[in-house]
Order: structure tokens, then sequence, then C-alpha cells
């Protein structure tokens, strides 16, 4: 069978390190190949050669019959290979026309002058959104659309450019499960068009529904290949990781039932939006309070209100029995409340800062006055409280210089972590805090939690994947339109939560 793509040995070193280590990989026309492996295991290396974007130390590539060396950005446009990226590319302030022929938008000329074609634009933008069944006029300004159509837009602008690669990297991590669905339904399409599809996702139950073939990679190296016909889920996990991953991370419920210290409090708390309206809980020492519910459902803006985001108009926050005043996130930060966001790369970290500035930036807020307007700053100080963060959550990097953004997203989720670890925070919010993570990293993620729970800290976890919540938490709170509308516990013993009771409290029934 001839492949739509081929690689073969793909090699690729950077100083000290071997990123990849003659790795082959092919696909095949009209197939969902996935690409599987831990955060660094090379995938998106790999998938970067393809692009373009890396230029491999060793080995070859075979399209249509020519081997290259490497492909340049113009090789890879010109043998119809596009790529669509966990963080959209999408421009929002264009209309979605416009962003399916960016960089080469078409003209006519009128008395001499060149203009915009926008009619013709706007009807070929129509034909291929009615092939992948976008709803909008193609006028529509990408802003005020929503993700999942963001991401309908990027296949669009795939078939403008009559792609025939597709490469899609964590595709669902920003989708509901219905988003998922009519994305599956895309890709069918996609592939009785013949178009190949390279799919790279941490969440292991997708493979089943999507995939045909699976290649697993590890530290660099090519594991195996199979048919996806062939193989159990769960027989792709030691492949991945080399270890066995701990099924349950619940806490003691006798020892949490018996101590019953209460530790973080919220009542009555109303967003000024209405996003979120009339919330009360309660977080107990040694628990971590799970919250489940649709996209939207107003989760994440119940917390960008408990940290000071978003404005709130009404309620009282406490920690450990006593009233605390919120007015921004830096009164938040103060006063001992800590949230890791759910859009780690925009909101969690500083791009431009190493990882020793990235720790220590929460403490010199901290230490500061006036907002961080005034405050000293120790390097020496702050680069081995760095050190003793990055050893303490067992973080993968070259050193406490490396760049924040370069590392893995698993370790630049400890690298947050461990920010608000060295200010001693008491209360931790984590909105989807293993999004784009593999399953050997959440597994460590979820043991610093349940670590951190045990310390005494107050854990809450926002999370849109029922078995992570089942799996992590001791009770979970349901929310449906800006309001609780269910209190789970999770355990053996009174069977509340499971993930059809969470879904009926997140979904009206009547």
């Amino acid at each position: 069978m001839e492949y739509l793509v081929e690689m073969k040995n793909m090699t690729m070193k950077f100083p000290g390190v071997v990123a990849l280590d003659k790795v082959s990989f092919n696909l095949k026309p009209g197939e969902v190949h996935i690409l599987l492996g831990e955060n660094g295991a090379g995938k998106s290396t790999l998938v970067k050669m393809l692009s373009g974007i890396n230029k491999p130390t060793e080995g070859e590539i075979i399209i249509g019959g020519k081997s290259y060396s490497h492909l340049t950005p113009k090789d890879s446009v010109e043998n119809k290979i596009a790529i669509i990226y966990q963080e959209l590319s999408v421009v929002n302030e264009l209309s979605i026309a416009e962003n399916l022929y960016v960089g080469k938008l078409p003209y006519k000329k009128i008395a001499g002058m060149k203009i915009m074609n926008r009619k013709y634009i706007n009807e070929q933008a129509k034909k291929y959104m009615d092939e992948i069944g976008i709803k909008r006029s193609p006028n529509t300004l990408v802003q005020d659309i929503s993700i999942s159509e963001k991401q309908q837009v990027e296949i669009a602008k795939a078939l403008a450019a009559d792609a025939k690669i597709i490469i899609m990297d964590e595709p669902t991590s920003s989708l509901s499960i219905e988003e998922t669905e009519e994305l599956f339904q895309i890709i069918e399409k996609l592939k009785k068009n013949g178009i190949g599809i390279i799919y790279i996702s941490h969440k292991l139950k997708e493979i089943k529904q999507v995939g045909d073939r699976v290649t697993v990679l590890k530290d660099g190296a090519y594991v195996e290949t199979r048919d996806v016909a062939d193989i159990e889920v769960d027989d792709l996990i030691p492949m991945m990781v080399g270890r066995k991953i701990k099924a349950s991370h619940l806490g003691n419920e006798a020892e949490i039932e018996k101590n019953n210290e209460v530790i973080f409090s919220v009542k009555n708390l109303t967003r000024k939006d209405g996003t979120a309206r009339n919330i009360s809980f309660d977080v107990r020492k040694g628990e971590i309070l799970g919250f489940a519910g649709l996209i939207g459902a107003g989760r994440s803006e119940c917390m960008e209100g408990i940290f000071g985001a978003k404005p709130i108009s009404s309620g009282e926050i406490f920690l450990h029995g006593k009233p605390i005043k919120i007015k921004d996130t830096y009164h938040a930060l103060k006063k001992g409340i800590a949230m890791v966001t759910e859009n780690r790369r925009e909101t969690g970290f500083f791009q431009n800062f190493e990882i020793w500035r990235e720790i220590s930036v929460t403490m010199n807020l901290k230490k500061s006055r006036l907002a961080g307007f005034s405050g000293l700053v120790h390097d020496k100080d702050e680069k081995k409280m760095a050190e003793e963060q990055v050893g303490r959550l067992n973080t993968k990097c070259s050193g406490i210089n490396q760049m924040t953004v370069n590392l893995s997203g698993g370790n630049q989720q400890k690298v947050i972590i461990g920010k608000w670890l060295a200010v001693n925070s008491d209360v931790f919010i984590f909105d989807e805090p293993t999004k784009g993570i593999d399953v050997g990293a959440k597994s460590e993620i979820y043991d610093i939690m349940r670590g951190m729970a045990d310390d005494g800290k107050a854990i809450v976890m926002v999370s849109s994947e029922m078995p992570e919540l089942l799996s992590t938490c001791d009770r979970i709170i349901v929310f449906r339109n800006g309001e609780i509308s269910g209190v789970l516990t999770n355990n053996e013993a009174t069977g509340e939560a499971t993930e059809e009771t969470i879904m009926r409290a997140a979904v009206a029934v009547d």
C-alpha cells in the first residue's frame, strides 16, 4: 500500500538531549492514526517535522514517492499537510471566510485598484462550511463563535488548502461530550474523502471511538504500532508509562468524617454577571472537593469570583472560620488562596520566565506592598526556593534556568503548583488541572493534590472528566445553569456519586 506519508528513523537531537531516537511512522489514506505517549515522549517533535518547524538530525520523509531529509514550512503546505494545534490559531478579529483564506486572500481590480474579492471567498468558504457543518454566515467574526466552532473553522481552513494530511493535537481538550461527538462525525466524513488524520490525545477512551491504528512512543523512542481493533485501552498504559497507575486517589473517608474540621467556606456567593448564583459549600481537612457540570454551567465562573478575578455582587468567604475579603487576585494571594487556571498557557504562567522566576513571582508579590509596586527581590534565595519546589514535585527539566514554556504540559503544571506551594497557600483551586496532560503525569498531579489535602490544605477541583472526579474527589458538587444542583458523597458505602447520578444532576430532566 502507498502511504500518504512515511517517516523512517526520525532522530532529533538537542544539546544534551535526544528528543527523538530513530522513530518510524506512517499514515494511510482515509485512516485515523493515533499518536500516543506521555508528555515528553516525542509526539510533538515528530509532527513538527511534518509541519516544517523541526529539522530532524537524521531520518527520511517520503511523500508521494518523493524523499526528503527534512521539510520546510513551504514543503509542508505544498504537500497538503495541515496541523490544528491545541491552542487554536484562528484570528478572532477576522471573519470565518477571512480566516479560511488568511495569507492568500484573492483580489480583483476595480478602476485599477486591488480590492479583496469578498464575494469569492464567501462563496468558497460557504462550500467548506457546509461540508463541515458550520451553521454560521461566512461574515461572522470568529470572536463571536464557540471553541468547538473555532475548531471547525480550523478544519474548514485545512479543506480550503486541499489538505490530504491533517494533524489534530488534543482536539477535544476544550470540548463538551456533545461537541466531541460532532467532531468525530466530521472526522468520519474526512476519512471517507481519503484524508489521513494523525490524532494526538491523552483521552484514552477516544482511541476506540475514533482510531484505526495507534503508535506508542516513550521517552523519544518507538514502542509499538497496533490496530485499534486488536488492543484494549488498558493494555496501552504500561506501554506508555512503563509502570502501573494507581486507580484511586481518594482520601481516608473515616478520618475526614472523624476530623470534620472545616478549612474553607463560601456562603451565598453570587457573581455580578449572574453566571454563578447563591453558591455555598465547605471544604473539610483532608478532603478534595470536586465540581462537576457541563461546560458553561458556572463552575469556573464561580471559582473566578472566589479568587477575585471577576466581581461578585454578594456572598461571604471564610478561612479557618474567619471571614476574609477578596477584592482582586492580589488580595486572594495575600489571604492565602491559590488558583491553578484552566488555560495554563494564557493565564497560568509567564511565557518569558525561567522556572525559578516563575516559582518566585508569587513570593515576591506576597511580600510586596502597594499591589506589587513596592518590595525587594533576592535572586539567590529565590533560586534556592525554586530548587526545593522542583525537587519536591519531581519536575522533569534541565534545570531551574529552563524556560517554563519549553516544558511538557505536566511539568508546566508542576511549576504552577510549585509557585503556590512556595507561598504556603491555604486554599488551592484547581480548574481542569490535567487538561492536555498524559496519564502518568495525571497520576502524579492527583498524588500531589492528595498530599496537600493530607497536609491540611483546602483542595477544590473543577473537572469535566467524570472518571477523574470519581477517582480523586471525596465529595462532588454538581453545577447546572449557574447554581448547585446536587452534592454527592463519593464512597462505596453510599454509592451516591456515579457517572449517571452526576449527569442526572448536571442536565435538567423536567
